[in-house]
Formats: structure tokens, sequence, C-alpha cells
């Protein structure tokens, strides 16, 4: 069994050259400062964090990783807002093989919703606001159960 833990970034502003360097703003800060504070408070801890390239989800992390234990982290750009779930779930459910038992996703819209559906078909992809985190649990065999949502206060 694995720990899927998908996050959609923090508010991020829109006076950038390209969407990709796009940064948070400082409510984005405090949203993602509230989602660390909780997941500390939590004893949650990460194996492997994988996170998109864009600005925003790169500040994103920084903020989550200054606060819980992550022992490995990679930029991986399938994490774009455009990547296809589905290549992304194939690589996950090779994680426990490598030891891996609970991994942090990055990412943006839509992909956070699109992936949590591609984890748990039974489930309608969720429609996640800025810092939002989504914990699914996927067993050996691939069936993923969407524990919990946690939206920051």
């Amino acid at each position: 069994m694995i720990k899927i833990y998908v996050m959609r970034h923090g508010e991020a502003g829109y006076s950038a050259i390209s969407d990709s360097s796009r940064s948070l703003t400082p409510l984005g800060h405090k949203q993602c400062t509230s989602v660390a504070n909780w997941l500390n408070a939590q004893n949650i801890t990460f194996d492997l964090a994988l996170v998109s390239p864009y600005v925003r989800a790169q500040q994103t992390f920084s903020i989550i990783a200054n606060a819980v234990g992550v022992k490995q982290n990679e930029t991986n750009d399938l994490l774009k807002p455009n990547g296809h779930a589905a290549h992304i779930v194939d690589n996950l459910n090779l994680l426990p093989l490598m030891g891996v038992e609970s991994v942090l996703i990055v990412s943006h819209l839509p992909l956070v919703g699109y992936l949590v559906n591609e984890l748990c078909p039974q489930v309608t992809p969720p429609m996640f606001s800025t810092a939002d985190l989504a914990c699914v649990s996927l067993s050996k065999t691939g069936e993923g159960i969407l524990e919990w949502f946690h939206h920051p206060t």
C-alpha cells in the first residue's frame, strides 16, 4: 500500500512573462504555510515528492518541505497542467517496488482532479481550490481509495 498526496499549488499571481513563471501571491504563501503546518501536526512525512517544474509549484513544495520531512524530491515534466493522468499513475504504481510508501505530488488544474479520478475511478474528479490536498491510498492491485480532502484555513 502506498499513500499518494495530491496537492494543487497555492494561489499565484498573473503578472508574469509566461504561465510557467507565475509565482505565489502573499495569500498563496499563507495557504501553503497553513497546509504545511497541518501536515506537520498530523506527523505526515514523504518518502518522495514529485513536483511540477512551474515556479508556483516549486514554491509550494519549498514551503511544505520546510515544515515536514521529505526524503527525496524530483521535478517532473509530466506534472505540468496538461499532463496525462494515466501516464503518471503508471509511474506511481512502480514506486512501491522501490520502497516508496508515501509520495507528495504538487501540480495544477486540471491535472490534480484528473489524477485523483484516475487513481479512484469511482470518484468524480474533485474541484481543487488553491493549496487543496487530497490523500489517496493505493493498494498493491492498483485500487485507490480517497481517504480525505484538506482545504487550508
